[in-house]
């Protein structure tokens, strides 16, 4: 593979690996206020991405992708609502385990190495224009 096609594969591996994440940020933030729906039932355990290094055979060209989906292991909230149809003998209801701070942190983050990704792709589609220009 030539240089300028794997700096397009290794775009794209970060873009796929970005875009996964954006889609679990939004629904961590999503079920942000969840509880659960039963007495001491536990409400949404907010979701976890995982990233590792691909090396492709091929090529030998370092990429990104998702190495493992997890669940959070962070205890959930504990809100005093004896009212509430999923509050315990002792009147808390479990909530979530997501910090909406955190996630919107993360998805910053992630959209920014989106864009990163996108422009290094831009890049190397323009230096493949330029050299098939001087081929000419």
């Amino acid at each position: 593979m030539d240089p300028l096609r794997s700096i397009g594969a290794v775009a794209s591996s970060g873009m796929q690996a970005q875009g996964e994440r954006l889609k679990v940020v939004a629904e961590n933030v999503a079920n942000a206020g969840s509880t659960g729906t039963s007495p001491g039932a536990d409400p949404y355990q907010r979701k976890t991405l995982a990233f590792e290094e691909m090396v492709d055979r091929d090529t030998g060209v370092s990429m990104v992708r998702i190495a493992a989906l997890g669940r959070d292991q962070a205890p959930f909230g504990r809100d005093y609502d004896p009212a509430h149809p999923a509050a315990d003998a002792e009147g808390f209801v479990k909530t979530a385990n997501v910090n909406p701070l955190l996630e919107m942190s993360n998805m910053r983050e992630a959209a920014r190495s989106y864009e990163a990704n996108l422009n290094m792709f831009e890049t190397g589609r323009r230096m493949r224009g330029q050299m098939l220009d001087l081929l000419r």
